[in-house]
């Protein structure tokens, strides 16, 4: 199996391909397809009450035996809430906890000393061998290209083997992976695997809204935003790539220079009863009424390479599928080199 590499020994899964935990949009029912399938599933459970974390947990192993793991971020969170959310985590023995945002090396040693597998996503070098110094077992470098919170600023290409030549650990690459090509790239620049949101948030089982996953389909790549105005609910200057819609053309030209103490709360939908505001991280969910359409709907530039939306096992069969053909097509020499004379030409 050209395709397993150390991170599927270290994470028990067959295939080096790790679903995003994407807040509200990765639940029990993502995870559990995911792992079964052969990849990593994570629980986006960030600033979830701890009962409903347990709960979650509870339903994913109700559906599945594989590993999977439960995305936290301590900087997003209020310290209390975070440990509370942590405790419950260790209490139900999970496998692994994925950290994001600023390194917080006080959070990975409770994980690592509660018997979790660490996994630290980082936007730069230094972020990347902060993480590994506190005790992280696996980085994910997140290009600047990535949907969601973006913490970096250069793109994928030029920050994961810079990341994999930093650090000792196992390397994962994020940020504009979503198809078996772009899996094979990872692996040449030094990555030992993919972690994908945009790709598992168009899946029948993730728990977006309709309004955001057709919104993802019909978006080319340049129809993303990078802003930090989705800031309520999120500390300052926290950028993120979006879709573009109602909410983000109301900015004009100002995309970035937001701070949530400034913005109007208005009141745009519910989501069981909790009110949701315009310029929230709060993106649609199965559960969100109202005016949907005008929240935030993450996206990577990625988006252009996702065209349908299938069961998540699906997904993950297809990129393993193009990346082994790929690999065959390298292996047996049918990207043959051009003369010496066309490349000299072509300079």
């Amino acid at each position: 199996m050209p395709l397993r590499t150390p991170i599927c020994d270290i994470l028990q899964c067959h295939y080096p391909i790790l679903q995003a935990g994407m807040g509200g949009v990765a639940r029990a029912e993502l995870v559990a397809a995911v792992s079964t399938a052969g990849a990593y599933g994570f629980l986006g459970m960030v600033r979830e009450a701890p009962d409903f974390i347990a709960a979650q947990i509870d339903a994913v192993r109700a559906e599945t035996d594989r590993p999977f793991g439960v995305n936290l971020i301590p900087a997003a969170t209020e310290p209390s809430l975070f440990r509370a959310e942590l405790d419950v985590c260790l209490a139900r023995r999970v496998h692994s906890i994925c950290f994001f945002w600023s390194v917080d090396a006080e959070a990975v040693a409770r994980a690592k000393a509660g018997g979790c597998i660490v996994l630290y996503q980082v936007g730069s070098v230094k972020d990347a061998i902060a993480a590994e110094a506190a005790g992280a077992d696996i980085i994910i470098a997140q290009g600047f290209e990535a949907g969601g919170h973006v913490r970096g600023a250069v793109s994928s290409l030029v920050l994961l083997p810079q990341v994999a030549a930093a650090v000792g650990c196992p390397v994962v690459a994020s940020g504009g992976f979503a198809t078996g090509r772009s899996l094979v790239a990872a692996l040449s620049l030094g990555g030992q695997g993919i972690h994908c949101g945009t790709a598992f948030l168009a899946t029948t089982e993730s728990f977006a809204h309709d309004c955001h996953k057709n919104a993802l389909l019909a978006a080319g790549s340049e129809d993303t935003v990078y802003t930090d105005a989705f800031s309520i609910n999120w500390p300052p200057h926290s950028p993120v790539r979006v879709i573009r819609n109602a909410a983000t053309d109301q900015l004009g030209g100002q995309l970035v220079g937001h701070d949530p103490d400034d913005l109007w709360w208005e009141q745009v939908a519910t989501d069981s009863g909790r009110p949701i505001y315009r310029y929230s991280t709060d993106s649609p969910l199965r559960t969100t009424c109202g005016n949907v359409d005008e929240l935030a709907l993450f996206g990577g530039q990625c988006c252009g390479m996702v065209t349908t939306i299938v069961p998540a096992a699906r997904r993950i069969n297809d990129i393993i599928r193009e990346a082994e053909a790929t690999l065959h097509q390298f292996e047996n020499n049918l990207y043959p080199a051009l003369p010496a004379e066309q490349l000299v030409g072509s300079l």
